[in-house]
C-alpha cells in the first residue's frame, strides 16, 4: 500500500556550492509505475506537473530501463514501483528536525557466498576477453533486519557521506539515499553529469590518508574505469545537446569522504531547447557508472550474474522545480526497507575490468560497506601542551599535529589565532609547570585551559591491560576528546595502564607513549601498532634519540627501563606492577 501522506527529504550539492535542502509533504498527487510501459507516460505527466507551477520528486529504479531502450534487460521481478513520483505545490520552508531515536539492524550479509563473487568475477572477464563488454558494474546484495528510527539511520548514513542524500518515506518502502555521486543537474539549459568510478578507502593516520589519495589519483586502473564511463556518457549526451557544446570540465579529480576517497570527472553540455526532462532519461538512464560499457551487452551480463533485482539501487532519486531546473542522484550508498517485513537492503558494487582482482574488488565492496556502521562521532581536536617557566614544550610538533588532523576531519584552523592566545597565556606563566589544554571545534573556535602541575620524582607503577585495544579505530591515531576507546581501560590505584593489540604489540598509555630502554639504547612501538604519534615522541625521534621498534609484551620483562612519555610529564620512569 501506498503512503498517504509520503515525507520526502533532499540535501543535495548544487552548481553554485550551496545545497539545495527540500522537504516535501503533502502531495497534491503522486505518479506510479509499476510495469515498463506506464514509466513514460508517468514521466509526461510529471514534466506537464512542472510546467503547471508545480515540484516533483521522486526515484526510477534501476529496473525502468527498458523503458527507454527495450534492449536494456533487467530482471522482471520488482518488490518496489518502478517509478514513484509525487507532486507538490512547494518545499516545506523548514527541514525536519527531530532529536535521534534509537534504531537496531542485525548483522549485514551479503546475498551471495564468496564462491559465487569469484566465479562471476572470472566470468566477467571471458566476456571481457572475447570482446563482449570492456567492463561491468557487478554488484551484490548485503540483507538485515531492521527495526527502530528510520530517519535516524539516515542521519547517521548522510553524516557517514553525502553530497546527495535523500529520504524517502513512501509508506510500505523508506529509502535511505546518501549517494556522493551525481547523475544529472539541468539548469538554464546547461546539463552537468559527474560519473564516479574509482574508490580508496581512508588511512587511519594522516601520512597513510595522504598516501591512498596519492595511489588513487595516479591509479592507471581507476583512471581507465572512469574514462570508459566518461567516454559513454559523452556519447550519450551528444543525442540531447547542442553541437559541440559538450566538453570535459574536469577529469580525475579525487573527492574525500569519511570513509572513502572517490574519483570523479565532470562533463558540462548544452540541452538543446526541443529536449524535455523525459529526453534526458531516454539518453542517459540507467547511468553509464552503474553498468559499465558498452551499455546493451554489459546490462545483459549483469542480469546474468546478479541474482536479485536491483531496486532503486543504481536507478535516479531526485526532484524538478517549476523553473525546469533538476537534480538527479545516482543511489548508490543506498538503504532500501520494507516497513511491512523489516528487511534491510543494500546494494554495493564495483567496476571490473581485466585488471581488477577478486581480492581487490571484495575489499572495495567492504570499504564501500563502511558507511552502514559508520557512526558520527561529536567531537573536538584536542592539544594537551606542556608549559615550564614561561616556555611550551615542542610546540612546533602540537601545531603540526593539530593542523594535520585538522586536514583530516576538514575543521576549519587559525593557527596564527591559536598562537596568540597561546602566547599570552605563556607571558602570564613566567615560571611554574602548567598543563594547557587546547581544544577546537569544527568550524575553528578554539579555547584554552591552563592548569598547574607538580613533578613526579618516583618510579611511577603502571598495570597492563586485560584485554586488547582495536588498532582499526581512527581515533587511537589523533588527538580527540573522543576518548571512549581508553574508557574499558581506565586506570584504578595505579598511575596509567599500558596497552596492547590483538598482536600482542605493546602500543602506548592512556595518556602517554612508551619507551624501552635496553643496552643504552631506547625504543618506542610503531604507530602501525596502534597509537597515537605523541608529539614529545616525535621530537625525540626527529632528534634520535629513540627508535622505533616492535615490543612485544612477552618481552617487557626483557628490558632494562621502561618510561613514560608525553609534552607535559616528558620522562618518568615507570614499572609495571
Amino acid at each position: 500500500m501506498l503512503n498517504k501522506n509520503p515525507y520526502l527529504s533532499f540535501d543535495f550539492s548544487n552548481a553554485n556550492g550551496d545545497r539545495d535542502m527540500f522537504d516535501f509533504i503533502n502531495p497534491i498527487e503522486v505518479i506510479v509505475a509499476n510495469h515498463i510501459d506506464e514509466v513514460i507516460p508517468a514521466l509526461n505527466k510529471i514534466e506537464k506537473a512542472t510546467d503547471d507551477g508545480f515540484y516533483a520528486a521522486g526515484y526510477l529504479s534501476y529496473e525502468a530501463a527498458p523503458a527507454f531502450n527495450n534492449q536494456f534487460l533487467v530482471h522482471e521481478t520488482s518488490d518496489m514501483p518502478l517509478l514513484w513520483f509525487g507532486i507538490f505545490k512547494e518545499p516545506q520552508i523548514e527541514q525536519k528536525v527531530s532529536e535521534n531515536k534509537p534504531f537496531h539492524l542485525t548483522d549485514w550479509k551479503p546475498n551471495i557466498p564468496t564462491k559465487k563473487y569469484n566465479d562471476s568475477i572470472d566470468k566477467i572477464h571471458d566476456y571481457i576477453r572475447s570482446g563482449k563488454t570492456s567492463q561491468v558494474n557487478y554488484t551484490l546484495q548485503m540483507d538485515a533486519q531492521f527495526s527502530g528510527d528510520s530517519f535516524s539511520f539516515y542521519k547517521q548514513l548522510k553524516e557517514a557521506q553525502s553530497n546527495y542524500s535523500a529520504f524517502l518515506d513512501l509508506g510500505k518502502f523508506t529509502i535511505l539515499s546518501a549517494s556522493p555521486e551525481l547523475f544529472f543537474h539541468l539548469n538554464n539549459q546547461t546539463i552537468t553529469t559527474k560519473p564516479m568510478k574509482g574508490t580508496a578507502e581512508r588511512g587511519l593516520t594522516f601520512e597513510q590518508d595522504i598516501k591512498n589519495a596519492e595511489w588513487l589519483a595516479n591509479s592507471e586502473k581507476n583512471r581507465l574505469e572512469n574514462k570508459m564511463v566518461v567516454d559513454l556518457m559523452k556519447v550519450e549526451l551528444e543525442e540531447i545537446a547542442t553541437e559541440d557544446s559538450i566538453h570535459l570540465a574536469s577529469a580525475y579529480d579525487v573527492e574525500k569522504y569519511p570513509t572513502v576517497y572517490q574519483m570523479t570527472s565532470t562533463i558540462n553540455a548544452e540541452l538543446a531547447q526541443d529536449k524535455t526532462i523525459t529526453n534526458i532519461f531516454e539518453a542517459l538512464f540507467p547511468c553509464g557508472s552503474i553498468t559499465g560499457s558498452p551499455k546493451i551487452n554489459t546490462m545483459d551480463i549483469i542480469k546474468e550474474l546478479e541474482v536479485n533485482s536491483r531496486e532503486v539501487y543504481c536507478g535516479a532519486i531526485g526532484f524538478i522545480t517549476p523553473e525546469k531546473r533538476a537534480t538527479f542522484n545516482v543511489p548508490i550508498r543506498t538503504v532500501y526497507i520494507n516497513n511491512e517485513t523489516n528487511e534491510a537492503k543494500y546494494g554495493v558494487g564495483g567496476a571490473i575490468t581485466i585488471d581488477s582482482t577478486k581480492e581487490e574488488e571484495y575489499k572495495e565492496i567492504l570499504t564501500k560497506a563502511n558507511i552502514l556502521t559508520k557512526k558520527s562521532e561529536t567531537f573536538e581536536l584536542l592539544e594537551t601542551i606542556g608549559l615550564s617557566d614561561g616556555e611550551f614544550i615542542v610546540l612546533d610538533e602540537h601545531f603540526a599535529r593539530l593542523k594535520q588532523s585538522a586536514t583530516y576531519f576538514d575543521f576549519a584552523i587559525n593557527l596564527d589565532s591559536i598562537k596568540k592566545n597561546l602566547k599570552d597565556i605563556a607571558a602570564q606563566q613566567p615560571t611554574g609547570t602548567y598543563k594547557v589544554r587546547l581544544t577546537m571545534t569544527k568550524d575553528g573556535k578554539f579555547s584554552s585551559k591552563i592548569e598547574e602541575i607538580y613533578p613526579m620524582t618516583d618510579i611511577q607503577t603502571v598495570q597492563l591491560a586485560n584485554e586488547p585495544i582495536n588498532k582499526e579505530n581512527l581515533f587511537l591515531y589523533h588527538k580527540t576528546t573522543n576518548r571512549e576507546m581508553y574508557e574499558p581501560f581506565s586506570t584504578s590505584g595505579t598511575f596509567d595502564t599500558l596497552l596492547w593489540n590483538d598482536e600482542k604489540e605493546v602500543t602506548e598509555f592512556t595518556i602517554g607513549n612508551i619507551v624501552a630502554e635496553k643496552d643504552g639504547t631506547f625504543y618506542t612501538p610503531p604507530v602501525s601498532s596502534g597509537l597515537l604519534p605523541g608529539t614529545f615522541r616525535q621530537s625525540l625521534l626527529n632528534s634520535g634519540k629513540i627508535q622505533e621498534k616492535t615490543i612485544k609484551v612477552s618481552d617487557l620483562n626483557t628490558y632494562d627501563s621502561l618510561w613514560f612519555i608525553n609534552s607535559v610529564r616528558q620522562w618518568v620512569r615507570v614499572k609495571l606492577a
